[in-house]
């Protein structure tokens, strides 16, 4: 990842407990200043709220949960549902003022006079306690009681003046029930959190969160999804290839020479390599025999998006790679991945987890063509791929992707991020390796099992490639 920038020594921060976003704030939100997050109902406010709050109890701090549209027991209720306990989190139930007719009111109206004795029961809250972190769950009362902008806004720039004078970190939350358009909050508020969720018609729903602003600190533009779990939230931020790591210039071999010779000896690390043609022409077999050749002295991971896991196992154990050895011993992992399960950034991340981790340096993702169908997106779906692609080059992680064409031009995939190897008609030749050299003539493939006994005359193996007929060609990228 590359480096955070270098925050002034006064510029505390306060953790929200929540890894990804905290890493996106470059350490936590700004301390003892007021905050903002903001999004329609559903999206996750109220459980981002108490993490931020158990993670002040967790560093000793006393924190205030203010409840102005949910009651203590659905607060307790939302923290049972992940695990939680509210212990050590004051929470203030605090219920429009009410018992009274519109007759008892004088020269005022009632809308003010309530707004003015909830105003006052959140001080007098917040003097008693002196908490470090307080939530104001939501400015939707609030903002219904000042019945128009200009009030509301002194409003809440009284609570920031009020607030300011306080050692404690303040966020407020916003169900976005105002008029389109209005940022009322935004202008006020020192940072800006958004987050949204987007439903899809297969699959469950997508979030995902945007740092709208930080005052004084550049966070990490753009949109970064993040999933609601049992424990939760989880933010997956957008990768950054960090500095480019000092790799390996041993190549990955899948252990069948002629298929080596046909790549110039083999996959170099930290590439990509694009295993390409039409349906059972041998493509996972090809990419899993290098897998197979790459266990014995590295850790391998395996994505499977199309196929089930059951039938590679059993298919390349026919094959005589002993894959099922490889996974049981721990040096092959296999994902498989239903549909609609993950987002891009999801699945990027879980890939990462699997490289930084375990120390995984062969990846499989079978297939594109799988990827695009199984992962919601609503634009760009290889952008996210390029994405990791990106990173995991920077790590020195060989990658083999595996896409099935169609037709002669197939899905238009191929870009300098991917080495494209297309076995057409179970057969594959080199045409360019970028930065080595690469066999110039077609040769014909077939699977066969390890333990048949070999023709005379030839060198297969499983998967086994020779001499043929220049049906398909192999490009090589670094």
């Amino acid at each position: 990842m590359s480096a955070a920038p270098t925050i002034p020594l006064d510029d505390e921060r306060a953790s929200t407990g929540i890894a990804g976003l905290d890493q996106l704030l470059h350490g936590g939100l700004p301390a003892r200043r007021l905050h903002l997050l903001e999004g329609e109902p559903g999206t996750g406010k109220t459980t981002l709220a108490l993490q931020f709050l158990m993670e002040g109890r967790r560093l000793g701090e006393d924190t205030l949960y203010v409840g102005l549209s949910e009651t203590s027991r659905e607060l307790h209720s939302v923290a049972a549902s992940h695990g939680w306990t509210l212990d050590g989190v004051e929470v203030f139930e605090l219920t429009p003022p009410g018992g009274r007719t519109d007759d008892q009111y004088t020269l005022y109206h009632p809308a003010e006079i309530e707004l003015a004795e909830m105003v006052k029961r959140v001080l007098e809250a917040t003097e008693r306690l002196k908490p470090a972190r307080i939530v104001l769950d939501s400015l939707s009362e609030m903002r219904l009681l000042a019945r128009d902008p200009l009030r509301y806004r002194r409003q809440i720039l009284a609570l920031k003046e009020y607030f300011s004078t306080r050692d404690c970190t303040v966020l407020m939350l916003d169900d976005k029930t105002s008029a389109s358009g209005d940022l009322q909050l935004q202008s006020i508020a020192h940072a800006v959190i958004l987050l949204e969720q987007m439903a899809y018609e297969f699959g469950r729903s997508r979030r995902r969160l945007r740092i709208v602003k930080v005052r004084g600190v550049a966070g990490r533009e753009g949109y970064h999804d993040f999933r609601i779990r049992k424990g939760g939230i989880a933010v997956y931020p957008q990768l950054i290839p960090g500095t480019e790591r000092v790799m390996s210039t041993e190549l990955v071999q899948s252990g069948v020479a002629e298929m080596d010779a046909i790549v110039g000896g083999g996959l170099t690390p930290g590439t990509c390599t694009l295993f390409i043609g039409p349906a059972g022409v041998g493509k996972s077999s090809f990419a899993t025999q290098y897998i197979s050749a790459s266990a014995h002295r590295t850790p391998c991971a395996i994505y499977l998006f199309d196929e089930r896991r059951s039938i590679l196992l059993h298919r390349s154990d026919a094959l005589g790679m002993n894959m099922s050895e490889h996974v049981r011993s721990g040096r092959v992992t296999i994902d498989q991945i239903e549909p609609g399960e993950l987002s891009p950034a999801e699945f990027a991340h879980r890939v990462c987890a699997r490289v930084n981790r375990d120390g995984s340096r062969v990846v499989m993702i079978d297939s594109l063509n799988g990827y695009l169908h199984a992962i919601p997106s609503s634009h760009s779906p290889l952008v996210r791929m390029h994405e990791l692609v990106a990173y995991l080059n920077e790590a020195g992680v060989t990658t083999m992707l595996i896409a099935t064409q169609h037709g002669f031009m197939g899905m238009a995939m191929q870009a300098r991020w991917m080495s494209p190897i297309w076995p057409m008609r179970s057969c594959s030749s080199g045409t360019s390796k970028r930065g080595g050299t690469c066999g110039k003539r077609s040769r014909s493939s077939r699977n066969a099992p390890a333990a048949m006994r070999r023709p005379s005359g030839s060198s297969w193996s499983a998967p086994t490639v020779c001499g043929s007929a220049n049906h398909s060609r192999i490009s090589m990228a670094s």
